[in-house]
């Protein structure tokens, strides 16, 4: 055997060893991965587990306070009859998720805007999928029945794709609206957050108390970042670490201010510590770049109302500084010709 053909083969059997063990670690990645979405899957029906028990025992007690009101019990049975609903819906959509028509139709861009959302858990996602389905088969029979028999043809081909495209795309446009608002949000609320928790861990509470303080009392302030702390304590309290139930807090939003702030309550969390004097600094810190950013965008206001007053007030000025010498021109003119 020649040594070419004896090379061949040894490169060979290293290529399939290594085919065999790439193989091999892939599987025990997606095994790792699919433990990984069954422990957070069991993790949100827990909480939702725990938040239907909660609003059950408040639905009995609304119910036993009503029992001489009969059109305001009548008014909780229908809303507790859509809520059924609605939970028939996001069963569905659970259902369809983890199939390749799901993931085509909730992609990883939409579950990270759902999350930037405050739907975090499995049975938006569903709704949201849901959604999507409805709005592409609802739309396009409401714009077909409109315009029945009054568009025919290859027109009323194209209203009815419309429709289903402008359906299938609703949903994305309205979280697409509401994740920016929210993004925004977290921006303007972070130097309260801050001062806050400094003053809350001055006076001597503890992580949870201090994160708990923000939640119930000051939602008024803090309306974004009180809803997202708050989704981070009821998972905290259904098992997870302080580490894991901050993470989406730290990586959805992509801002690193708030994912700095996610590492120190992480860090104070796991070793104690005072963070006064840190969160003075970050505080201050983020003020200043609040004003570099006001002044950014005052800068591009006056370059934009440069264009503005151009449009607007020179007009009215060339009117009110040359409009007499005009008018007396032209009566000397007319008064000349006489």
């Amino acid at each position: 055997m020649r040594a070419d053909l004896i090379a061949a083969l040894a490169l060979a059997l290293v290529a399939l060893a290594l085919l065999l063990l790439g193989g091999l670690l892939l599987v025990k990645l997606a095994a790792a991965r699919r433990s990984e979405r069954t422990l957070v899957h069991a993790l949100d029906e827990r909480a939702q587990q725990s938040a239907a028990l909660a609003a059950a025992s408040a639905a009995a007690r609304r119910a036993e306070g009503l029992a001489n009101a009969p059109e305001k019990v009548q008014k909780t049975l229908r809303a507790t009859g859509w809520k059924a609903m609605l939970e028939r819906f996001a069963h569905t959509g659970i259902r369809w998720l983890d199939t390749p028509f799901g993931r085509q139709l909730v992609a990883d861009e939409d579950r990270r805007m759902l999350e930037q959302c405050g739907f975090v858990d499995t049975r938006a996602r569903g709704l949201f999928l849901f959604a999507r389905v409805g709005c592409a088969l609802g739309l396009p029979f409401i714009a077909g029945a409109l315009a029945g028999g009054q568009i025919d043809g290859r027109r009323y081909i194209a209203l009815v794709v419309a429709a289903l495209i402008v359906g299938f795309m609703l949903p994305k446009v309205f979280i697409q609206r509401r994740a920016s608002k929210r993004r925004r949000g977290v921006i303007e609320e972070l130097p309260m957050l801050v001062d806050l928790l400094r003053l809350l861990q001055g006076v001597g509470l503890s992580i949870d108390q201090s994160l708990q303080v923000m939640v119930s009392d000051f939602r008024g302030v803090l309306p974004v970042l009180s809803s997202e702390l708050e989704i981070a304590q009821r998972q905290f309290a259904t098992g997870r670490t302080r580490e894991q139930s901050l993470q989406r807090l730290a990586t959805s939003y992509g801002n690193e201010d708030l994912r700095a702030i996610v590492r120190l309550l992480v860090q104070v969390d796991r070793h104690g510590g005072a963070v006064q004097e840190p969160l003075k600094q970050f505080g201050e810190r983020l003020r200043e770049t609040r004003r570099a950013m006001l002044r950014e965008q005052i800068g591009r206001l006056a370059v934009k109302m440069t264009g503005v007053m151009i449009l607007t007030l020179l007009p009215a000025l060339l009117i009110v500084t040359a409009g007499p010498g005009v008018l007396s021109v032209t009566h000397s003119l007319v008064m000349t010709k006489h």
